[in-house]
């Protein structure tokens, strides 16, 4: 049987599997008896990656079906730091999972998203995850947030752009419409503050939020980057997730 390379995001996790990438997503968010429920974020890499300090060979041995034929769910190679250690350049799609097992794969575009907003809202996942209100735009932050020279920062970031709707150009008088986010009037006053100054860039809104993620409310798509490369994947549209992707769109608005 073929062998799976994943790097997870809900937890972070370098794992070997036997399952291709909507199995092992299902396998994720339900388990293998579908009594548990939730998110699932992962990639999925290269097969032929190696990278020094990891025994990827040795967990690929280990990862053998059973002796009835059923395929070895996940070996685990390591747990801690894994986004930093893994090459940009070993990553292939990114797989977003709903509460009950539906996968949606969101291959990366060489084209990032072109936006006037004023204001933006950043969901990091991995591998830290505070929800963040910002007048930089993806990029930019991307950037921001992976500077070796800024006291607070991490070697590489994955996150997800959130929508503002008219709070993104407006935040004191915009209406806030169908805007999912608990909180919604700190929101807005995180982004009034940071339009009250131009010193100010980045306003966390907060410091343990869920890792979980609003997919109905997603601007743009997902990034994962650090200073030297950024990769985006492209979230579709609305009306293209509810005519190709039926059900996933579905059950992630459930």
């Amino acid at each position: 049987m073929e062998t799976y390379l994943y790097l997870s995001m809900i937890p972070e996790a370098l794992v070997v599997s036997m399952l291709p990438p909507e199995e092992f997503g299902t396998y994720l968010a339900v388990g293998t008896k579908k009594r548990t429920q939730g998110q699932a974020m992962y990639f999925d890499l290269k097969p032929d990656f190696r990278i020094d300090g990891l025994d990827l060979d040795s967990a690929i041995k280990r990862c053998v079906a059973a002796p009835d034929g059923q395929p070895k769910h996940s070996v685990y190679v390591a747990v801690y730091r894994m986004l930093e250690r893994i090459p940009i350049e070993a990553i292939n799609s990114l797989w977003i999972v709903t509460r009950d097992g539906r996968t949606l794969q969101l291959n990366p575009s060489n084209e990032l998203p072109v936006t006037e907003d004023k204001f933006h809202l950043y969901q990091e996942l991995c591998p830290v995850h505070p929800l963040i209100a910002s007048t930089l735009k993806p990029e930019e932050f991307c950037q921001f947030i992976t500077d070796p020279n800024r006291p607070v920062h991490v070697p590489k970031i994955c996150f997800v752009e959130m929508s503002l709707g008219e709070l993104a150009n407006d935040p004191e008088n915009g209406q806030t419409g169908d805007l999912p986010y608990p909180h919604l009037r700190h929101v807005r006053d995180c982004l009034i503050q940071l339009q009250s100054t131009e010193e100010k860039q980045v306003k966390t809104v907060d410091r343990i939020q869920s890792q979980e993620c609003f997919y109905r409310s997603v601007r743009g798509g997902f990034y994962v980057g650090n200073r030297e490369k950024m990769l985006f994947f492209p979230m579709p549209s609305q009306e293209e997730l509810d005519r190709d992707h039926h059900d996933w769109w579905k059950s992630a608005n459930v």
